[in-house]
């Protein structure tokens, strides 16, 4: 299988994180986002979407989506696994994770960026302001959540990492480019310490990738 990615794509960054803590290793293909390579008619065949990741698997079949590709390589390569047995205990790592993905990073996402300042003429102040609001929102939320919360752990749901952790890692990276002050969020703070101290997420980090630049 063949993993469309970009090193500083915080989607890619999650599959990235999964592959390894599965021990699966995909053939990488590089879509350069900022050159706008996602815009183009080859990778637009691959993934109309224009976006990255996309795994393309043996027999042709295309997954688009980071959270549908970890729970494809959850559900192929159940060792270990991403999501609890219990029911209860999916839906809290899946809440979590979709508190990442559907609600922060979207609006923070390279192409919102580039339209407030291409579209809407938002100056680079602003749009950082944008940025900086909308992370803080959603971190103190997730704070407030996992450090009153029994099922929280070491990692965000018990002692082992879950699909949430393969999203609030790179959303944290994603913080930190930006400058924005994760002091108010001890919570977050320890268990991504406590991620990226795993080779699993270290290797995964977007400086260590090959199109890094």
């Amino acid at each position: 299988m063949k993993l469309y990615d970009y090193f500083r794509s915080s989607a890619a960054y999650r599959v990235r994180i999964a592959l390894n803590l599965k021990g699966v290793t995909a053939e990488r293909a590089f879509v350069h986002l900022r050159q706008g390579v996602q815009h183009g008619e080859q990778y637009r065949d691959c993934n109309p979407h224009g976006l990255v990741p996309a795994l393309a698997l043996d027999d042709g079949q295309v997954i688009t989506q980071s959270m549908a590709i970890i729970e494809y390589l959850d559900e192929t390569h159940p060792q270990p696994p991403l999501l609890p047995a219990d029911a209860k205990a999916r839906a809290r790592v899946r809440g979590i994770a979709l508190a990442i993905v559907a609600d922060i990073h979207p609006i923070d996402n390279l192409r919102v960026l580039r339209y407030l300042k291409s579209a809407l003429h938002v100056d680079d102040a602003a749009r950082d302001a944008w940025y900086a609001h909308w992370i803080a929102l959603g971190c103190a939320a997730l704070e407030k959540q996992l450090s009153r919360e029994s099922q929280t752990g070491r990692f965000c749901h018990g002692e082992r990492p879950t699909l949430a952790d393969c999203c609030l890692v790179p959303q944290l990276a994603n913080a930190r480019r930006a400058a924005v002050d994760l002091a108010p969020y001890p919570t977050l703070s320890r268990i991504d310490a406590a991620c990226c101290a795993l080779p699993a997420f270290a290797d995964a980090a977007p400086a260590r990738q090959p199109d890094a630049e």
